[in-house]
């Protein structure tokens, strides 16, 4: 058996398929698993020594947009019994989706014990290597036991650049893997600057399955019938918006929106001809899969418009040049896709970029041959493993 070590629990819609799809993507190699589950105990001085985590950028900026959503509850009990709703929705479809779990680890030392039953442990995706969570050595698997094999599968650091006070131990637990792959371009490079490797640029886990792959797992079910620009933004920027409500009056379109995200977003409340609450990740695709058009800031969101061939347009999340960007994420899709010309920087008519055809046929030959990289990747990785 391997211990499957990612975040399925997180009640966003890409991550939480992008989880579904790793687990399906072993089943269906007939791969016996388990998705770990820790709880942190941590001792006084081992919260002494995590303050300094305290202090990350990128943590400071998820604690915040945490911050914003909370305070958006206590100020707006509607979009509070909204959100109820919705995290109802995703509980419900978790509750479906995993159902294969490790006993709890309760601290530390109850983690690295319970690591020694796996003949592999298995990490990966959704930024899960973000500097912020350097000193948990969880996701990174400093639990695992050298003996027994670690691979890193389309990992991500979610940042452009390592802080200079933590390569040191980045460098520690990547040579300590035995086989890694990255997610982003930028990844890679990271890792042949710490440890001299080269590894692999491969596919999402959602890759793993294509279009008719993806309805044998979730069913088609259109509850639209009429065309409309499916907007999904993760981010606050007013802009995006606004250049979605004129593109979809010049295409005829009404606007499907997912309101409130990440945080309580007041251009929101006027956002959207239609804008359900009740919405497990099943439902989000096949939102997706009903749309003439997507418009999204969200990396899973572009992944599945590709996946499912949408004439789609990706806007970028966060200011160039911020210290806690994860543009790179969407950047390095569309750069190995060939796709670059559905990034929005503000300055292209919207409208004309989302009506342009996309030669699919082109992404595709592109596709596979990074799809063939990941295949092998994952025979060599996983070989043996059961």
């Amino acid at each position: 058996m391997i211990g499957v070590c990612i975040k399925y629990f997180h009640e966003n819609y890409g991550g939480m398929l992008q989880a579904f799809a790793t687990v399906k993507m072993l089943e269906s190699r007939g791969i016996d698993y388990e998705l770990i589950r820790y709880k942190k105990q941590l001792t006084i001085a081992e919260k002494m020594k995590s303050i300094p985590r305290l202090l990350n950028g990128i943590l400071l900026n998820d604690k915040y947009e945490a911050f914003l959503k909370r305070k958006g509850m206590k100020r707006h009990p509607e979009f509070a019994r909204n959100d109820a709703i919705r995290m109802k929705a995703f509980e419900q479809f978790k509750n479906k989706a995993f159902t294969k779990m490790s006993p709890e680890f309760c601290g530390y030392k109850a983690l690295c014990e319970g690591a020694k039953q796996y003949s592999a442990v298995v990490t990966g995706s959704d930024q899960l290597w973000s500097p912020a969570g350097l000193p948990t050595n969880f996701y990174n698997l400093m639990f695992v036991p050298v003996e027994i094999r670690k691979i890193s599968y389309a990992s991500s650091f979610g940042v452009s650049q390592i802080p200079w006070y933590q390569k040191k131990r980045t460098t520690a637990f990547l040579k300590r893997l035995d086989y890694i792959s990255m997610r982003e371009n930028r990844g890679s490079e990271i890792v042949k600057e710490l440890t001299g490797k080269t590894v692999p640029t491969i596919l999402d886990p959602v890759f793993m399955f294509n279009k008719e792959g993806w309805e044998k797992l979730i069913p088609v079910k259109r509850e639209i019938e009429e065309p409309y620009i499916f907007a999904y933004f993760l981010g606050s920027n007013p802009e995006h918006r606004e250049a979605v409500k004129r593109a979809a009056k010049e295409l005829h379109c009404r606007i499907v929106a997912l309101r409130h995200l990440d945080q309580y977003v007041a251009d929101d409340e006027k956002f959207g001809d239609y804008a359900p609450y009740d919405v497990a990740p099943d439902r989000f695709l096949n939102l997706l899969r009903g749309a003439s058009y997507v418009c999204t800031d969200s990396f899973h969101g572009s992944c599945f418009s590709i996946i499912h061939k949408k004439k789609f347009v990706a806007f970028n999340r966060y200011v160039e040049g911020s210290n806690h960007s994860k543009n790179s994420r969407i950047d390095s899709l569309c750069e190995n896709l060939g796709l670059q010309s559905r990034r929005f920087t503000g300055v292209e008519n919207l409208p004309a970029q989302l009506d342009m055809e996309i030669d699919y046929s082109f992404v595709n030959a592109n596709f596979e041959r990074i799809k063939k990289k990941t295949d092998m990747f994952l025979a060599v990785a996983l070989d043996g493993v059961r």
